[in-house]
């Protein structure tokens, strides 16, 4: 799925990355705690999160996660945008929950996540 579907299916707003919509990616991860995303290893992911926080852009470019997704509306500081600039991420921010944000790709068809065996 391209970028530029994922704004498309969450009514996202983009706010970096504006000449990368048609980046690939072929999963997703939802999370608030990064230590969870630094446990979820897969490549072409898109980082959905509801933390805005300089951490969040920190524990994406370790992860060489590209793409971030503001949930809640929320909107990222001047700060973490020049921050995900220069690490040619694409930040974008959407209203819906991260229940809803992340039911709505799934539903259109992204549906590789992190799934764990129970012991």
């Amino acid at each position: 799925m391209t970028v530029g579907k994922i704004v498309e299916i969450l009514d996202a707003r983009v706010i970096t990355g504006e000449a990368d919509l048609g980046l690939e990616v072929g999963s997703a991860c939802g999370a608030d705690l990064m230590s969870d995303v630094m446990a979820f290893v897969k490549e072409r992911v898109v980082l959905l999160t509801g933390l805005v926080n300089p951490q969040a852009i920190r524990t994406a470019d370790l992860m060489d996660i590209r793409v971030v997704v503001f949930v809640r509306g929320k909107i990222p500081s001047e700060d973490m945008v020049e921050m995900a600039r220069e690490n040619g991420m694409i930040l974008l921010s959407t209203r819906y929950s991260m229940f809803l944000a992340c039911g709505r790709l799934y539903e259109a068809g992204l549906r590789q996540g992190g799934v764990r065996e129970i012991c």
